[in-house]
């Protein structure tokens, strides 16, 4: 009998939340927080809601400088959607070209809505419904302009990213939207070549989780959601590596975040391995999108917490480090930069094959730009800047296109692929850069 008791005391008691890093740990988070707060007070960087999500959900705050961020995000949404659906669409019609991007921003407008959502005290919520009509509507749109094709026309990361949002926000959401996700995640479908699906799978995992935990699907489908979850975390337990990490480093923080919502944390010893591995390596997160992607984790924090967040007495104690310049290097490196297509339709495998001279501690945008100047002229690139910085997008006349799914991977000698962007990764003296056409 009193085993009895004891195991239904332990059934409703509250499970133990994700603790933070020990305290050897706490000096370098909070230098990672302060960092972080130091460039995203930096007026030339364009306003990210993944970077106020990330402050929102530290240990302490800068009030001020969140308000800041925050009322800069809004200018630039606000202007972008200006106007209600039905102005910008007409009957049975498309956005107009001005009134919304080319491409659906699910996941872009998703973070947003998250950020608004963990913003104290939160804004009037009339002004967010119009943003939410917009989300729903690119959610319909990622998935019927490419039904062809089978997959949403982002990425069905994105796509899990604007049900999470839906989701926090407490709307409901068209049980055939959620059954796309569970479609794709029965059949594999969110891996992509050349890359992990570490991702994807993780927010998938947070969107149902937050969709049966908020009773916004029947008791049939949440029965569904349950099973997949189960399956998605343990795929992430057998898949991850000796090293921790669960992919690779960055999207690490990802499937952390699955262990967090599920207050399972304290129960699997690979998210003890895994965040070893992330303070072993805070070194990797310099850039501004990479140290928002790990530091909820590293305050023991995922998305979900953001329907939890309370108020009052904020710690207003975070001061900012302001970004220091790069030391200057002096002299010339060598980097071997090599332009490949592997994909029908090419003429030849290796398209590309030249020494290139740049600058010591050059970025390899600044190699890209190296090349295109050498004689004898025949290299040429293209860039689209995006919240996240330069995206290369076009080499040697070929261009990435989504509705084709391929995009140029970048990586180092012989096959590691570069997780950083054109504009953050800084090649050295005799390496070899390969930008490969890939499928996704």
């Amino acid at each position: 009998m009193w085993l009895l008791l004891v195991l239904l005391q332990a059934a409703v008691l509250p499970a133990q939340p994700c603790e933070a890093p020990g305290e050897e740990a706490v000096a370098a988070v909070q230098a990672l927080s302060r960092r972080l707060l130091g460039l995203a007070a930096d007026p030339g960087r364009d306003p990210d809601p993944s970077v106020y999500l990330a402050l929102r959900l530290a240990g302490d705050h800068h009030l001020a400088g969140e308000q800041q961020y925050l009322t800069r995000l809004q200018d630039t949404f606000q202007s972008h959607y200006n106007r209600t659906l039905q102005e910008a669409v007409p009957p049975h019609g498309h956005p107009h070209r001005d009134a919304t991007a080319e491409w659906p921003q699910t996941g872009r407008l998703a973070l947003y809505l998250l950020g608004l959502r963990a913003t104290c005290p939160p804004p009037d919520p009339s002004s967010q419904r119009s943003l939410v009509t917009w989300l729903k509507h690119h959610l319909e749109e990622d998935w019927a302009g490419s039904r062809r094709h089978g997959h949403p026309l982002t990425s069905y990361y994105q796509y899990s990213l604007g049900v999470l949002a839906l989701c926090v926000h407490r709307k409901r959401v068209r049980e055939e939207v959620i059954r796309r996700l569970l479609e794709a995640e029965h059949h594999h479908k969110f891996r992509h070549a050349g890359g992990s699906a570490v991702d994807t799978e993780a927010v998938t995992v947070l969107a149902f989780t937050c969709l049966e935990r908020k009773r916004l699907v029947r008791s049939r489908l949440a029965a569904e959601l349950r099973a997949a979850r189960r399956r998605l975390r343990r795929r992430m337990v057998e898949e991850q590596r000796p090293d921790g990490f669960f992919g690779n480093v960055y999207s690490t923080p990802w499937a952390m975040q699955v262990f967090i919502a599920s207050n399972m944390c304290q129960m699997q010893t690979v998210y003890g391995q895994a965040m070893a591995a992330l303070l072993k390596n805070m070194d990797a997160f310099t850039t501004t999108a990479t140290m928002a992607q790990v530091l909820p984790v590293l305050h023991g924090r995922s998305y979900l917490d953001i329907t939890s967040m309370r108020c009052q007495e904020e710690p207003d104690t975070l001061t900012p480090i302001n970004p220091e310049p790069l030391p200057e290097m002096l002299g010339t490196m060598m980097v071997q930069l090599v332009v490949e297509c592997p994909l029908p339709g090419c003429s030849q495998h290796r398209l590309y094959d030249q020494l290139v001279p740049a600058p010591a501690g050059a970025s390899l945008l600044d190699v890209l730009r190296a090349a295109a100047a050498q004689e004898p002229h025949n290299f040429t690139f293209d860039t689209q800047e995006t919240p996240q910085g330069p995206f290369l997008i076009s080499v040697l006349g070929l261009e990435a296109q989504q509705q084709k799914r391929n995009y140029w991977q970048l990586l180092t000698d012989p096959s590691t692929s570069l997780q950083m962007g054109v504009a953050e990764y800084r090649p050295r003296d005799e390496d070899t850069i390969i930008l490969r056409l890939s499928k996704w």
